[in-house]
């Protein structure tokens, strides 16, 4: 049988002693329970290997690092290393072939085992090859908020075979393979103190020391670092200045990402190393289109974590050409890229083309946070787009019980900013109740007023739940909470009482407190109502005058006792004649003239934004006849007397107008 055996054994060095071969075969047929010390260790440095299938290496339990335990029963092939063993073996185009399929397969694999059954699948396998099905294996496994997952993961027979053979070949391995496998070790979870982690830990120092690194392996020696000991490891500064000494002109497409994503894991936070991120800045614009999508994603990435407001241009270069890879965006992906939009103010109606065209087809799919997202950026952007809200609806109504407070609300305020109902409004909002019902208490006061409140801008009343918003608990919880009870907040309590006076009769509920009400609804900064435009109103203003005779036959930003504000206001009397703007006495007919500028609606079409939808309609409730001008009809008009006429139309549709 130990002739067998020895048939399929695949010798990587003529170093490696017979006699530890047949010691290690002895164990296989007569296993020793108990061996404390590694056999032979003047022969430590050679790894033993041999055919995947059948062959099999002991590995002490010596305690070398912590979460190895037990005996793995086999290896992963043949491993070449970057030392003695592998200068013996001459790599031929085979094998670099074997090299490439392996690389591909590797980046294609979503799951551990798939990567287990690559491994089992290879003949042999060079020390970069395995630690980057480590590192690979540690990226779609590792779960942040269950720890317990890397443990058992740490527990597969291949992980421990790969974990115990990078301790006992450090000094052997290449730079590359032996960051890569720290790397992932630390991304694993692996104990700090463990002899493994110690080992690996110290070979990188010191190769660091001898500066013949790349900026490939610097980068991820530093993330390593970063993970382990944190920003004020003093390692980090003498990583920097070689990577500062390297010929910034000389950099690839791919080593510039590296090195953008050092500095945005924390390395360049607080403004440290600007001048060397200008003149990254400055060259990555001229790789933009030749970098891969997840390259275009870790630079977006670092560019909102180190708030590099001044390199817009590079942003929106790295956003235009990210376009054609939305069909490919993994969920992590595309919240990278929307996160920077959102937090540079900035929109691209490719990337929305490009988002209604696959959003639709993986809504129901997609982690609650990348659809949440989305959303948030439509409703920054004042961007509404009926494929993507209905297919968010729709997912919504089958996928919520999952999601958290927070995701809910930015999921479901844009309906209400953006005045938008989509084709299963009923099922939508049932299941809004439903949720508020049962998770009423899990949501943040203000995230929770917002939630309401943007029901109501459609016409969606949520009477059940906004007694529970009047309440003195609530409202004591409401002004603890961030800014407390500011202008903004205060202004939505008004409006969500107003709509319960005025569209909800049957509501019988805890009335708002006199003291959260307020005069006006416009706000410094932040408001639920928009001033004029003042361009437009000019152009209104004079048309207006010459309709009406004078300019003293109307008021301007006229502030109703309801807290609205309107743009222009005429009075009639009883029998249809108009009042001086000054007239105090009876006013049979008061019309409001809305005087709608494109900040008033949404960005891409001709809707109107939910807060002046319900100012109109409260307006019409209140005894106001409610005249809407919109930008896009009275901008097409050219000529003074062609304004008029269709102010008078508007106007005064059923009534002759006189020339003055």
């Amino acid at each position: 049988m130990a002739l067998n055996l020895l048939r399929f054994f695949d010798f990587l060095s003529s170093k490696f002693q017979t006699c530890n071969i047949l010691l290690i075969m002895k164990w296989k047929l007569y296993p020793c329970k108990r061996f404390n010390k590694i056999l032979y260790p003047q022969y430590g440095p050679i790894l033993s290997t041999g055919c995947l299938k059948i062959c099999h290496q002991w590995v002490p339990h010596n305690g070398y690092h912590s979460v190895i335990k037990d005996q793995p029963d086999f290896t992963s092939g043949t491993v070449c290393l970057h030392g003695d063993a592998a200068a013996s073996l001459e790599m031929g185009s085979k094998q670099l072939s074997n090299e490439q399929n392996f690389f591909k397969y590797l980046n294609n694999s979503k799951t551990s085992k798939q990567i287990f059954k690559l491994l089992k699948s290879s003949k042999s396998i060079t020390d970069r090859m395995a630690a980057s099905a480590l590192l690979k294996i540690s990226q779609v496994e590792r779960d942040e908020n269950d720890l317990g997952k890397s443990a058992i993961l740490l527990e597969n027979e291949t992980v421990k075979a790969l974990c115990f053979q990078f301790e006992q070949e450090a000094q052997r391995l290449s730079t590359t393979a032996l960051v890569t496998a720290l790397y992932a070790c630390i991304q694993l979870y692996v104990d700090p103190q463990s002899t493994l982690m110690t080992r690996m830990l110290c070979e990188s120092r010191e190769r660091l020391g001898k500066g013949q690194m790349l900026i490939k392996d610097l980068c991820l020696l530093g993330e390593a670092l970063l993970n382990l000991e944190g920003p004020e490891c003093g390692t980090l500064k003498e990583i920097m200045e070689q990577v500062q000494g390297q010929t910034l002109e000389n950099w690839t497409s791919e080593e510039l990402p590296m090195v953008y994503n050092l500095l945005g894991a924390g390395v360049g936070k607080g403004g440290k190393y600007q001048e060397l991120l200008n003149k990254m800045n400055s060259r990555s614009l001229h790789f933009t289109s030749r970098m891969s999508h997840k390259a275009k994603c870790d630079i977006l990435n670092a560019m909102v974590v180190l708030k590099q407001t001044q390199a817009i241009p590079l942003v929106i270069n790295l956003c235009k050409h990210s376009v054609r890879h939305v069909p490919h965006f993994s969920d992590r992906e595309l919240i990278i890229v929307l996160n920077a939009l959102i937090c540079f103010g900035l929109s691209d109606r490719f990337f929305i083309n490009a988002l209604e065209q696959n959003i639709p087809k993986k809504a129901f799919i997609m982690q609650p946070e990348a659809i949440s997202k989305m959303m948030q950026h439509c409703n920054q952007q004042r961007i509404l787009s009926p494929p993507i809200f209905d297919a968010v609806a729709e997912s919504f109504v089958y996928n919520s019980d999952n999601f958290t407070t927070n995701e809910i609300a930015l999921q479901i305020m844009p309906f209400g900013r953006l005045n938008y109902l989509p084709p299963n409004v009923g099922q939508l909002f049932r299941k809004i109740e439903d949720i508020l019902r049962g998770r009423f208490s899990q949501f943040q006061p203000r995230t929770l007023l917002n939630l309401l409140h943007s029901c109501i801008l459609i016409g969606r009343f949520p009477v059940n739940f906004v007694s529970k918003i009047f309440s003195p608990y609530f409202l004591q919880l409401l002004e603890a909470q961030g800014t407390g009870l500011d202008k903004f907040v205060l202004a939505q309590l008004t409006q969500l009482f107003m709509t319960m006076k005025l569209e909800c009769r049957i509501y019988e509920g805890h009335s708002l407190p006199p003291k959260y009400r307020i005069k006006s609804f416009l706000t410094a900064g932040q408001s639920i109502e928009n001033l004029v435009d003042e361009h437009l109103y000019g152009k209104v203003k004079n048309a207006l005058t010459d309709l009406l005779g004078a300019r003293n036959y109307f008021a301007s930003r006229v502030l109703t006792p309801y807290g609205y504000t309107l743009d222009a206001e005429i009075q009639l009397d009883e029998e249809g004649y108009v009042l001086p703007a000054s007239w105090r006495d009876e006013v049979f007919r008061r019309i409001a003239l809305c005087i709608d500028d494109q900040r008033r609606f949404s960005i891409n079409s001709q809707n109107l934004l939910g807060k002046e939808a319900i100012k109109q309609r409260q307006l019409r409730l209140l005894g106001y006849d409610v005249v809407q001008i919109p930008f896009h009809e009275f901008d097409k008009l050219q000529t003074q007397k062609v304004m008029v006429e269709y102010l008078h139309k508007k106007i005064f549709p059923h009534s002759y107008r006189l020339a003055w």
